[in-house]
């Protein structure tokens, strides 16, 4: 199977040059001119193509690797071969996200459905009363409503539904099926493939004769520039304040963002995350995958929440948290390890063993 199909090679960069651009040092000056163009796994990386080095314990698949170079820190140089040239660099993880957006730059944003198409689209539904820069591309299905403003570079993609009032800015992307509704995003934000931007939230009074009575949402989201939100994401709007996700922050699939959340810059939200209404993220805050995150609370900045953690109340900038409920990681690993020890003390009492 042809794996190039989607994702084509690179016309071909050389190897000094592309060290120069990822900030790295290429150690054989030799192999300057090698050409390279495409990232791929250390086992099978063909001799136009990098990989990287994070740990030791990959070693082994470099004794048959054909790969260009490798990209790693110094402290993992001497278990390369030395058949494979080395490009030594602090912070090997970034060096091969910038490689990989050198050499494979059609796969940082959700890609046309239509190839080599501009402008707006026959089967495309555009209210007359929508401002469109020039160079926004609008692909057959989707709909934009009135009084929208789109910025020049900006791609919607098929099915894709912009509602009235809504302004994007610039170079962004709103992928196929998504919605975006009540909102205002910034420049090269992108919505993945049925993300649903600015319903309303979860709010209710309870009623006079029992049951539930909703609760008007009438409050806004604010995506700030570069601001990435994953496939199947839901993002509610405001009630009476805004919903507003920070510049830079990046969200995974399956998220749930509550009305009147404030999530900071440069922010990293994992899959299946829930977070509830009012609750106020800091600047740089890490939250694992399937965490919970109680509402009316805040977590400071540069926070990490461990993946599957119940946060039911603050978290103090730049502390670590796990656990249901969530406390410091220190005490949760401790807690655990207490109680793996009882349990099998307990065994060796009762002369339990292990099939």
């Amino acid at each position: 199977m042809d794996r190039t199909h989607f994702f084509p090679p690179h016309d071909g960069l050389r190897l000094s040059d592309l060290a120069e651009r990822i900030g790295a040092e290429l150690q054989d000056a030799s192999v300057a001119d090698r050409i390279v163009r495409g990232v791929a796994p250390t086992y099978r990386a063909e001799p136009d193509q990098v990989c990287y080095m994070l740990h030791r314990r990959n070693r082994a698949e470099f004794e048959t690797s054909k790969a260009a170079a490798v990209i790693c820190d110094k402290a993992l140089v001497g278990f390369v071969p030395p058949h494979i040239p080395v490009l030594l660099t602090r912070a090997p993880h970034t060096a091969f996200a910038l490689a990989g957006a050198l050499l494979h730059p059609q796969a940082l944003r959700p890609a046309p459905t239509l190839g080599g198409m501009d402008g707006v689209a026959p089967g495309a539904v555009v209210d007359p009363t929508a401002r469109l820069e020039p160079g926004v591309m609008v692909e057959p299905g989707a709909v934009i409503g009135a009084n929208v403003e789109i910025g020049s570079g900006t791609r919607i993609l098929a099915g894709a539904i912009i509602g009235a009032g809504v302004t994007i800015g610039r170079d962004c992307t709103i992928a196929q099926g998504a919605t975006v509704l009540y909102a205002h995003v910034g420049n090269s934000v992108i919505v993945h493939p049925g993300a649903r931007i600015g319903q309303d939230g979860f709010g209710n009074a309870p009623g006079p004769r029992g049951g539930m009575i909703k609760i008007v949402q009438i409050g806004r989201v604010i995506l700030q520039d570069h601001v990435e939100i994953g496939a199947n994401a839901t993002i509610d709007r405001g009630a009476m304040d805004d919903t507003v996700i920070g510049e830079g922050t990046k969200i995974d699939n399956l998220v749930q963002i509550g009305h009147n959340v404030q999530i900071g810059r440069f922010c990293g939200i994992a899959a299946l995350a829930g977070i509830a209404g009012s609750t106020r993220i800091g600047d740089g805050v890490l939250i694992g995958g399937a965490s919970g995150i109680n509402g009316h609370i805040a977590i400071g900045d540069r926070a990490q929440i461990a993946a599957m953690s119940g946060v039911a109340q603050d978290v103090p900038a730049g502390e670590r948290y796990a656990g249901i409920p969530a406390r410091p990681i220190h005490d949760f690993l401790r807690e655990a390890a207490q109680i793996a020890a009882r349990v099998e003390g307990r065994k060796r009492k009762t002369g339990e063993t292990h099939d």
